[in-house]
């Protein structure tokens, strides 16, 4: 296996932008190329993240080639996901020797429509999509089962709300930030029962740009890499009523594979869009909250830009390490409802 390492990251977030996705694309790209010192015709492959649905234009995705560069011809590929599976695409095309750098990326626009009616799309097209749940009611039935289980509180689910928004003060790409009392965050009305406001994610058109690379070029880019030590992702039924809502057991199975237990975790970037899957997360991957500091950017709470959202964990998680504030970190990403689908990467430095 060859080590790979992130090397260099950007983010962009706004609530809302007129800006074309190419538009959205084209600083953040150029501002990840700059930070790693890399040239686009250094670049050995290219790896986006997005899905046409949400956008409402179909291979919107051929599109973001202009904000590549595409001559001289250039190696690229596509994955209909967050860009954390792009990432997983570019680590496999290093690994096959046939690259030795990437650039891999993810955007989203959440300001074209309703994104939790939008996502009705993604299931069972026989039982449950016709009935068109949009999302913050699946995971309010998620929430509810994790609290008739007793695994969840409110009281834990505003504490959570409450860290995040203060840790997101030192985030520049955080739509929400700053003190707030979770007494007063659970006063506030039910939206979904049992999820309040608090509870359910800040939707943001936003782009994150990660570049990686292998051995000796990691080491030529940054001096010192945030070495992806075990990659993994696995998915769960896709009926909500044939999974485990509470125990999620792609991710329990996705942490066994990369070894997440066999040393301590100083940082975790889960992405948990709703507060109760945060604590589900923090239970399935075994993190002790004690000792592992758990989205200290806010994570997805604050600023979820779909399709780019996972992707900036695993971007914040190894900027931990790049930053030498770390040494061994965990970024998660997850795709579908109620944590259907979860990829885990373990970074370490050296």
């Amino acid at each position: 296996m060859r080590n790979v390492g992130v090397v260099a990251t950007a983010f962009s977030a706004v609530p809302e932008t007129t800006d074309s996705p190419v538009e959205m694309l084209i600083p953040v790209i150029s501002e990840v190329l700059a930070t790693a010192g890399l040239e686009r015709r250094e670049v050995g492959f290219w790896c986006h993240g997005s899905c046409d649905y949400l956008i409402g234009q179909p291979f919107s995705f051929v599109q973001a080639v202009d904000a590549l560069g595409a001559w001289p011809p250039i190696v690229e590929s596509h994955v209909e996901m967050d860009g954390a599976w792009a990432l997983y695409e570019a680590w496999i095309k290093i690994q096959t020797g046939e690259a030795d750098t990437a650039v891999v990326f993810g955007n989203g626009k959440c300001s074209v429509a309703d994104m939790f009616s939008v996502l009705a799309l993604q299931l069972d097209p026989y039982v449950e999509a016709p009935l068109f749940p949009d999302q913050i009611a699946l995971a309010g039935i998620q929430a509810r089962v994790a609290l008739e289980a007793g695994v969840v509180t409110a009281e834990d689910m505003a504490a959570v709300a409450a860290r995040s928004r203060r840790d997101a003060a030192d985030n520049p790409v955080a739509l929400v930030s700053g003190e707030v009392d979770p007494a007063e965050l659970l006063a506030a009305p039910l939206v979904r029962d049992p999820l309040r406001a608090h509870d359910i994610p800040v939707m943001a058109d936003g782009v994150t740009a990660v570049v990686i690379a292998a051995d000796d070029a990691a080491r030529s880019l940054t001096s010192r890499p945030a070495w992806i030590r075990g990659i993994d992702h696995r998915i769960d039924a896709q009926r909500i009523g044939g999974r485990d809502l509470v125990g999620v057991p792609s991710a329990v199975a996705a942490a066994a594979r990369v070894g997440l237990a066999a040393d301590r975790i100083d940082v975790a970037e889960l992405h948990s869009p709703y507060t109760h899957e945060e604590l589900l997360l923090t239970r399935a991957l075994g993190i002790d909250p004690s000792a592992t500091r758990i989205n200290p950017s806010g994570g997805a709470l604050v600023s979820n830009p779909l399709m780019a959202a996972g992707l900036a964990r695993l971007a914040h998680a190894a900027g931990h390490v790049l930053g030498g504030d770390a040494d061994r970190v965990v970024g998660h990403a997850t795709q579908g409802p109620c944590l259907q689908q979860n990829l885990v990467c373990v970074m370490e430095g050296e």
